[in-house]
């Protein structure tokens, strides 16, 4: 029976070009294999896929061991094709980590720098931005939100003259946990913004009934935070379920981490997921997420039927 259901897997990953005759697994073309972008609404821009998170993972202070653990992690990210790498000074000390790693690294030219002002952190507008920047060592930012909607009608306004001026490219809001949707809904319709960072994954779909949908109308780029459910979701695959044959074959999905990305940044409204690990490994698997072809919403619709039958 085992060898029975090989032969079927091998027959099917042939078939789907996912296995060569030989057995081994199929080259990428560097077409292939090079990091999916999806433009930015307000610019054309191409953004890559796959970005990274800070929450938690990079306020590490200044210990110097897991700083330089930081470092090869951002360095992996650069490596595989990553740009957009988003803080916030609500994530303790991650400005000043990202700001040591870039030192160690060099800036490279595919960094999109995001972050956030967030009015418990003190200061203004203005100050946070400039305080934010000295901490990373930028001269500008290419994206700064207001975190969580915290005082948006006083940060909008500063932000969009910070954009007038160049000091910096693109202004958004943000939103986590499924929380202030009306509000943050209120706030797309009728303000002139380029991004909206809200949370979006396999099991948090509400962004799917409004925001998603919104963000396309008014051409607003879309970032999907909390892609792992804050680690607990991608945790618990990989302890209880092995990736089903099908993902492989259908979607090209080889990790648990292929499947949970691929399913958020498939979706024509999203163009950026940011996963957050302190593991290099991890971050490797992240970066191939993106490098696959996107599916279509029908294999969308049957990965969230799979994962809701667990």
């Amino acid at each position: 029976m085992e060898g029975q259901f090989l032969r079927r897997r091998f027959l099917k990953m042939l078939s789907a070009g996912v296995i060569s005759a030989w057995g081994f697994p199929r080259l990428l073309s560097a077409q292939d294999s090079a990091m999916q972008r999806k433009p930015i609404p307000a610019s054309g821009e191409p953004l890559p896929v796959i970005g990274m998170g800070t929450w938690r993972t990079f306020n590490v202070g200044d210990d110097p061991e897991l700083l330089a653990a930081r470092t090869r992690v951002l360095k992996a990210f650069f490596a595989g094709g990553g740009g957009l790498v988003d803080s916030s000074p609500m994530y303790g000390s991650a400005a000043d980590t990202l700001g040591f790693a870039l030192r160690q690294l060099g800036v490279p030219k595919s960094l999109f720098s995001a972050e956030k002002v967030w009015s418990p952190a003190g200061g203004t507008t203005r100050e946070q931005v400039a305080s934010l920047a000295r901490r990373w060592g930028l001269k500008t930012f290419d994206l700064v939100q207001v975190h969580n909607l915290d005082d948006w009608q006083q940060h909008l306004p500063v932000l969009r003259e910070l954009k007038s001026s160049g000091v910096i490219r693109y202004l958004g809001i943000t939103t986590s946990h499924g929380r202030r949707h009306e509000e943050f809904e209120r706030v797309m319709a009728g303000t002139e913004i380029d991004f909206a960072q809200l949370t979006y994954n396999i099991t948090h779909r509400q962004a799917e009934a409004r925001l998603l949908p919104l963000a396309r109308e008014k051409g607003i780029a879309v970032i999907a935070n909390r892609p792992y459910d804050g680690g607990s979701l991608i945790k618990g695959l990989k302890r209880r379920e092995q990736l089903p044959e099908w993902a492989l074959v259908e979607c090209g999905c080889q990790t648990w981490a292929d499947f949970l990305l691929k399913f958020i940044v498939s979706h024509p409204a999203v163009n950026c997921a940011i996963p957050a690990t302190s593991l290099v490994a991890h971050m490797n698997e992240n970066m191939a997420a993106g490098r696959a072809p996107l599916v279509d919403e029908k294999t969308r619709q049957k990965m969230a039927a799979f994962i809701e039958s667990l």
